[in-house]
């Protein structure tokens, strides 16, 4: 699986990317149909407690899975997006099995 990074306000970090990389392919093992993944790493100055967000969108057969979430730290805004997308994947499981 691709994946592509962006930055938006914010510094390029390396290790939130390798982060984000390894926690998308324990993901792609587990659902072997995703086809590539568009991560967004944005900081919003006007939340104080949770201005870090992380937007994941993936694609794979038929709809885009989306998910974003706004976090305290970098870490835990990809841990929570990945854990939604993951929820959504369960859900879709049967309809996308690779034959």
């Amino acid at each position: 699986m691709t994946v592509n990074f962006q930055y938006v306000n914010t510094d390029v970090s390396e290790t939130l990317s390798a982060y984000a990389q390894e926690r998308l392919d324990k993901l792609s093992n587990k659902f072997e149909f995703l086809i590539s993944a568009q991560v967004y790493i944005k900081h919003d100055d006007n939340e104080h407690d949770a201005g870090k967000i992380c937007n994941i969108e993936l694609s794979l057969p038929g709809p885009r899975i989306f998910a974003t979430s706004s976090e305290a730290t970098y870490e835990a805004a990809v841990n929570e997006t990945i854990r939604d997308l993951k929820r959504q994947l369960e859900k879709r499981k049967d309809v996308y099995k690779v034959h």
